[in-house]
Formats: C-alpha cells, structure tokens, sequence
C-alpha cells in the first residue's frame, strides 16, 4: 500500500510543480508585452504633449532666446512679457468676443437642426430619406475651398459681409452633414422599444421622447457640440474671406497679425507663442468642463440604458 501511493503522490507533486512553471512562462511574455505597450504609450503621449509644452515655454522666452541655435527646454529666466505684449499689440478681448459668439450660435443651430435631422433619419421612414442621406454625404465631401466663392457671394448679396450672423450661418452650414452622422448613430442605438414601453404606460411620444431617449442622447449631443466648438473655433479661411474688416477678426485672423510680413522686420515669435496660448486656453477650459459632463452622460446612459 506504502509503494502504491508514494509514486502516486510524487507525480502530483511533479504536475503541480511542472504546471506552475508553465504558468509562469507564460505570464512572463505578457508582463514583457505590456512593459512593451507602456513605454510605446508613454512615448507616444511625450510626442503629442511636446508641442503643447514647446509653444508655453516658448512664450516665456524672449525672442533672442528663441533665435539661438542651443534651444532651452526649461525657462528659468522666463517671464510674462510676452504676454502683456500680446494683449496691448492687437484687440484680444474684441477678437476673443467675436469668436466666442460665432461659435456659441453655430454650436446651438448646429446640435439643433442636426438633432432634429438625426431623429428624422433613425425613427421615422418617409419619402426621400435615402436621398436626403446620400445628400448628407455628398455636402459632406465637397472641399470647403471650392465654396468659397459662392459663399462670398451668398453672404454679400444678403449684406451679412463683416457680420456675426453671416459667418456663423456658414459655419452651422458647414458642420451640420458631419454632426448628423454623429448624431444618427446614437439614436439608432437606442431602442425604440423604450419608447413604445413609455407609451404603453401612458405617456405620448412627445413625452417618452424626452424623458427615455434625450436623456440617454445627452453623451452624442456633448460630443458633437465639442466637434462643433472645434471646428467653429480654429477656422481660418472661412473668416479670412467673410470678415475683411480690421475691426471684425475672430482670433485666428488676431493671431495672423503677429506675423510680419515686411522683409525689414523680424518674427517676434515669443509674442507669436505668447498668442496662441492665449487662443488655446479658452478651448482648454471648454474642454475640461465638457469632460466631466461628457463621462457623467455615458455613466447615467449605461445605467438607464
């Protein structure tokens, strides 16, 4: 019985030993691996944060500093006149007051007609719905250069040239096909049928509408207006060509202004630094508040979901 049992016991021993060493050979290439994707990730992060950190520690610079060919990573001498500079150089606060009133009115018109469109689009089957989608699509590839003249000429003709309203009717023209098809895909991701059950309980459509669907939409409608903010915020051309008037510059057209363009005189590209961080800030700011409500959206639409 002795020597029946002992050899028995002994190759327990031996598997179990044998299958932790496995196991631990085989965690070893996946701790490598994900060592391996960290530093890929860190390095990657450094690459995408760089110029972020280049333009703010530029802008604490002076610009003989700038122009030396030994660059300096750390700006322990750094100060802020620059930045006072920038902002008694050219109108800032008018500048900075147009765009955020362009943006804000291209940002509402723009979640507003494209929610009602996207709504249109997922719930309901009507006449012409293919083509109003593949209409979507076509605006949506057209090069915004090739508008530019006809957009000159729509806007003058209605005497918006050097105004608000011209510029953000454009911009809300322009964002609308892409945010619908942002928009689309949340609603068709939401079921209907919570909609059908609210109505079996007894409220309308109108009304199962807004307390079961908008509400679980709340993170489709945050993301596109961030879109929206964006691509209203940083565009150049469009107000370029709409807003020839000195008094009326959004501040990408502000921050042109800082480029010399005389041969005789020199880039003073610590205010140009300076500037930019000054237009940055503003979407920064936005995009932080927008965050935590972005994420307490998805929380609250995958509990209700």
């Amino acid at each position: 019985m002795t020597t029946a049992t002992t050899p028995n016991h002994t190759q327990l021993l031996t598997s179990g030993r044998s299958g932790r060493a496995a196991k631990l050979r085989t965690r070893q290439p996946l701790r490598l691996s994900r060592v391996l994707y960290s530093v890929l990730a860190i390095v990657i992060a450094l690459g995408w944060v760089f110029p972020v950190y280049w333009m703010i520690n530029s802008s604490l610079l002076p610009n003989r500093t700038l122009q030396s060919f030994i660059p300096t990573f750390v700006p322990i001498n750094g100060s802020l006149n620059n930045y006072s500079n920038a902002l008694e150089n050219g109108s800032f606060f008018s500048a900075l007051g147009i765009s955020l009133s362009v943006t804000l009115i291209a940002v509402f018109f723009c979640l507003l007609f494209a929610f009602l469109a996207a709504v249109a689009i997922s719930r309901f089957r009507f006449k012409g719905r293919k083509s109003f989608v593949l209409a979507v699509l076509i605006v949506q590839m057209l090069p915004a250069e090739g508008l530019f003249i006809a957009q000159y000429k729509m806007v003058a003709s209605v005497g918006l040239l050097n105004s608000i309203i011209g510029v953000s009717v454009i911009y809300t023209a322009a964002v609308v096909p892409f945010t619908i098809w942002m928009l689309r895909g949340f609603v068709a991701g939401i079921p209907a049928d919570l909609e059908e059950a609210a109505m079996v309980d007894g409220l309308s459509r109108t009304q199962a509408f807004m307390r079961i669907t908008f509400p679980l939409l709340a993170p489709g409608l945050v993301a596109s207006g961030v879109f929206a903010f964006l691509q209203a915020w940083n565009e150049f051309t469009v107000a370029l060509v709409l807003l020839p008037a000195e008094a009326m510059q959004t501040l990408p057209l502000w921050l042109r202004g800082f480029i010399q363009a005389s041969a005789t005189r020199e880039t003073d590209w610590g205010q140009v630094m300076a500037a930019s961080t000054l237009v940055a800030v503003p979407v920064i700011v936005f995009f932080l508040i927008v965050q935590g409500r972005m994420t307490s959206g998805l929380v609250a639409g995958a509990v209700k979901g």
